[in-house]
């Protein structure tokens, strides 16, 4: 992989015999061979054979260079294996998210966004060597094909470098034909071919955290230890001490202190050296429990605003009718990202008055957007080199962009002469304040006297991520953070009335998105409780749920396919060894199907240990379905990690937790044998990164419950009395 500054410097790395495919504009099929090309490149192809596909969907280990670039192989009739990337350049106009609008990554919609972008630019790109070779050759072009970087037929082959120069000159077709899926190579086959890993191995693969820049400033930030304090005073003597140190300056908001050095570790140092007084008038002062118990009361009480189509009242009404009604309270804790590499980035200054800035970026468009603003520079003296990131998660796509504001400001606070890297610790980024917000949920389930579910009474209370952000506009509606609810008001489930209310939490947290947002919280709820009816009515879980996907909806089944084949894979209802119990759940997210079913042990001291995990996914067109395995295997166990053991507390408005040796999420020993099974599918390809986790936690819960033990409703489970091996 190689990075690249800005589409000029990119389009210059092109040969002139270069073919370059991909879209202008307006949005049509273009091609062009250099510089001043108004093109939008896809795929590159050079007089060597070589391929490349351009990724704009950035890696953060969950598989897009790989997943773009068989789209690209497979309508070249290529091997992945052959098919080299790289990341785009910094281009909005071009590279704009088709339904963001903006250059950015995230939302389990890389792939969903990008499939016919990709397959089209790759289905011209073919068209137009094959045109080449049959105009050259002078034989009908539909007699010739492409496969494997050759171009054979008439009793002549030549390899599709020799073709780049003259396919330069064909004109693009306007709808070149993409291959049929009886004819794919590529695309839904299985194989271990992730293109980002040999790079990984060898250690030529860069990350934000390893950025060395020729005289560089490290910069390590002492933050206020509350959310809402503010710096009072403080003394660098001490830090002048530390070998290395170079200048410590507030940060312009007041939250913290910048402390300037020639090494990462220095900076570090000095940073912990400081004398620093906080003002804390105004910080948030309250602790874990009060604020628990806030949640609490708020969805015990009518709810501030009504995020369903059916109010409070009819669904009372139905309640009242109801032969038995189940009841039952939950709440979730604040949770940290948790990525492998913590958060960082760094600006070098160029010698025509710009600056590049270096990130393993989640949304290059807010990297440019905040650094011309902070530095006073038109966005064209902006240049992003994306490199790879440890992890997203959401972690680096903030509604604030923290971590890039504060790259900006480190670099705007010195002489702008020496590259200034901002590097933040495993402890900045768990105690930072970016969080899954806490959420607690109410609900009132209603059954006839067959076990049906008539009515469903869902109450809400939680922080909202969107409210007073740039982005409220588009996913607050009606006082109804979308993100809050999803996952209850659309839920596939048949439920005749359904009421959902939601009441906004003010503080303590910076609310940030969280891998599944929503669903992280929402998806337990809705399938522990689907799990309490049926055991209440005595009723087979999964024949339950089935009994309430029974409507001609493409949702219902969707979702009644994926609990099916997860249940024959499991073999749900056959009997287990002693001491074994079953939990099932299943969960739409991000136009995504996933069913799980976790089989667990118990001991004689009901300590528990997951034995195995066995999960079904609905995402359409299976693209890469290696790489989709292991995001749904990554999603179960963050899923799993996360409701264990793993919560953000405070005291007095202090977080608790610092590492994962206190913020525990999954361990090695946790959890062994996973097996992932695919559903053959026509439909769109939809994402994979985050709706494995929704599933899991509530499938162990279910398990659990299924033990004989009571259902795990407030996290973390080990706050319960849950005890794992």
């Amino acid at each position: 992989m190689s990075a690249n500054l800005s589409r000029r410097g990119f389009l210059k790395t092109a040969t002139a015999a270069a073919l370059i495919v991909g879209f202008n504009p307006g949005g049509a099929l273009a091609t062009g061979t250099g510089p001043g090309v108004d093109l939008s490149p896809f795929v590159k192809v050079f007089p060597d054979g070589r391929v490349v596909a351009i990724v704009k969907h950035f890696e953060g280990g969950q598989g897009t260079a790989t997943g773009l670039s068989a789209l690209v192989a497979e309508e070249l009739n290529m091997r992945l294996q052959d098919i080299g990337f790289e990341m785009a350049p910094f281009d909005n106009a071009r590279y704009a998210h088709l339904f963001f609008g903006l250059q950015a990554t995230g939302g389990s919609s890389s792939m969903a966004n990008s499939y016919l972008q990709y397959r089209t630019a790759a289905a011209a790109t073919r068209e137009m060597l094959i045109a080449a070779a049959a105009k050259e050759w002078d034989l009908q072009a539909d007699t010739l094909t492409l496969r494997d970087g050759t171009i054979s037929g008439g009793g002549r082959s030549d390899n599709i470098g020799a073709f780049v120069e003259a396919a330069s000159r064909v004109p693009v077709p306007d709808q070149p034909a993409l291959k049929d899926p009886s004819d794919w190579r590529v695309l839904g086959v299985d194989q271990k071919s992730r293109l980002d890993t040999p790079a990984k191995l060898d250690g030529s693969a860069r990350f934000s955290m390893d950025l060395q820049l020729d005289n560089q400033m490290v910069v390590a930030i002492r933050r206020t230890p509350r959310l809402g304090g503010r710096l009072a005073w403080f003394d660098a003597a001490a830090a002048e001490a530390i070998p290395g140190f170079i200048m410590a300056k507030p940060l312009p908001d007041g939250k913290g202190v910048m402390v300037y050095a020639e090494t990462t570790w220095a900076a570090f140092q000095a940073r912990d050296a400081l004398s620093v007084e906080w003002d804390l008038s105004s910080a948030e002062s309250r602790s874990h429990d009060a604020l628990k118990e806030e949640l609490l009361s708020m969805v015990r009480a009518e709810p501030e605003f009504q995020a369903s189509e059916t109010d409070l009242e009819t669904t009372s009404a139905a309640l009242e009718g109801a032969a038995q009604i189940i009841e039952r309270e939950f709440y979730f804790p604040i949770l940290a990202h948790g990525p492998m590499e913590p958060v960082g980035a760094a600006i070098e200054p160029l010698a025509d008055g710009g600056v590049v800035l270096h990130d393993g970026a989640q949304a290059p468009a807010a990297g440019n957007m905040m650094v011309s603003q902070i530095l006073d520079l038109p966005a064209e003296k902006v240049q992003i080199n994306t490199l790879y990131a440890g992890g997203f998660f959401g972690r680096r796509s903030t509604p604030d962009f923290d971590y890039l504001v504060e790259t900006a400001q480190a670099f705007a606070a010195t002489d702008r002469t020496r590259p200034v890297k901002l590097q933040c610790t495993r402890e900045d980024d768990i105690t930072g304040g970016y969080y899954r917000p806490a959420y607690a949920h109410r609900v009132r389930v209603g059954l006839d006297d067959d076990g049906n579910i008539i009515g469903w009474d869902h109450r809400l209370a939680g922080q909202s991520i969107f409210k007073d952000t740039p982005m409220e506009q588009f996913l607050v509606r009606g006082g109804v953070d979308a993100t809050s609810v999803e996952g209850v008001h659309d839920t596939p489930y048949r439920i005749p009335v359904l009421h959902v209310g939601l009441t906004d939490q003010k503080g303590p947290t910076t609310a940030n998105w969280w891998r599944s947002v929503g669903h992280s919280h929402t998806g337990y709820v809705m399938e522990c409780m689907m799990d309490e009816c049926a055991r209440v009515t005595n009723q087979d879980p999964v024949a339950f749920r089935l009994n309430h996907l029974t409507g001609n909806d493409p949702d219902q089944a969707r979702m009644a396919g994926v609990i099916r084949l997860v249940s024959d894979k499991a073999r749900w209802g056959k009997p287990l060894p002693d001491g074994h119990f079953h939990g099932v759940a299943a969960h739409k997210s991000f136009n995504t199907y996933v069913a799980q079913i976790c089989e667990i042990s118990v001991d004689e001291d009901n300590v528990i240990t997951i034995e195995r995990v066995t999960a079904a996914v609905d995402c359409g067109v299976p693209v890469t379905p290696d790489i989709i395995r292991a995001q749904i295997e990554g999603g179960i166990g963050y899923g799993f990690g996360h409701v264990m053991r793993a919560g953000i507390t405070l005291t007095n408005g202090e977080v608790d937790q610092s590492n994962f040796h206190d913020f525990e999420t999954l361990r090695i020993y946790d959890l062994s044998k996973i097996d992932v099974h695919i559903v053959p599918s026509a439909a769109p390809p939809t994402g994979v990164g985050e709706p494995g986790t929704p599933p899991a936690g509530p499938a162990l819960a279910n398990a659990i419950a299924a033990s004989g033990q009571p259902l795990v409703t407030h996290l973390p489970m080990t706050a319960s009395g849950i005890k794992f091996s």
